[in-house]
């Protein structure tokens, strides 16, 4: 009984040290989101920074239109970072629980 409570408590351990290594990762895997006519760039992580933000000098000209752009591409960016950043997480919790008889959330 005890040792299979220690057997799960080390998985768990496992598991978060597993979890904390990805989010570390994800700092350094980058999305790339353009604007529709490419006039605004924006590089993010999954960790949802914003890495970079390029604007073409015509865009500069018209402020409304550049935030504009900017919303609807900043949301897109962090809409398919949170995607990469959730299914890395999920995957590596679901890979690291261990087995508790009627506990199957992640099934």
């Amino acid at each position: 009984m005890f040792g299979d409570m220690m057997g799960m408590m080390n998985k768990l351990k496992e598991t978060q040290e597993k979890v904390e290594a990805t989010k570390e990762r994800l700092k350094t895997v980058l999305v790339d989101e353009h604007s529709s006519d490419g006039l605004l760039k924006v590089t993010i992580a999954a960790s949802r920074e914003i890495k970079n933000i390029s604007i073409a000098d015509e865009l500069l000209e018209d402020r409304e239109q550049l935030e504009d752009y900017l919303v609807l591409t900043l949301n897109k960016a962090i809409t398919k970072a949170s995607e990469i950043n959730e299914n890395e997480l999920a995957a590596v919790a679901k890979d690291g629980m261990p087995d508790i008889p009627g506990l199957d959330m992640f099934k």
